[in-house]
């Protein structure tokens, strides 16, 4: 399979299940780049995501920054099955703010049945990137489900 083909099939994929997120459409975020083993999550900052100090709530951080971890290992993972998270850590680094989030997650360690990952969360403000968060994620392959519930 070609490269091309293996970034289409994970687009699809991620795409697919993004789509069923109920989550992400209620914070508004956005699925950005996809490629095998890396995906973007874009989150436009706006009031109904804030804590009482003006920034973005650390659980809306933390949201973005799981589900780009665990979108990037459903790239890699076997067509017919799912992914769970089992395990995440995140550090804060900074107040979330400006215009929008960008969660970059990457597969460290794929596995058959664990993948490690890790994913990046920067503010972005007039074009400058702030990195606000980081995330470390133990995902698990779910085989036989696709991402619908039962």
């Amino acid at each position: 399979m070609g490269d091309a083909t293996r970034s289409e099939e994970a687009a699809a994929r991620v795409t697919a299940s993004f789509d069923k997120q109920g989550l992400m459409h209620t914070l508004g975020a956005m699925l950005g780049h996809i490629e095998p083993g890396a995906v973007e999550i874009i989150l436009p900052v706006a009031a109904h995501i804030g804590q009482q100090h003006g920034f973005v709530h650390a659980g809306a951080v933390a949201a973005i920054a799981d589900s780009a971890a665990g979108y990037a290992a459903l790239s890699l993972m076997p067509p017919g099955s799912g992914v769970l998270t089992t395990e995440f850590k995140i550090n804060l680094l900074s107040p979330a703010g400006g215009e929008r989030l960008v969660a970059r997650g990457r597969v460290i360690k794929a596995g058959r049945t664990l993948t490690l990952a890790l994913s990046e969360v920067f503010a972005v403000r007039e074009g400058q990137e702030k990195l606000c968060a980081m995330l470390t994620a133990t995902l698990m392959t779910v085989e036989g489900r696709d991402g619908i519930a039962d």
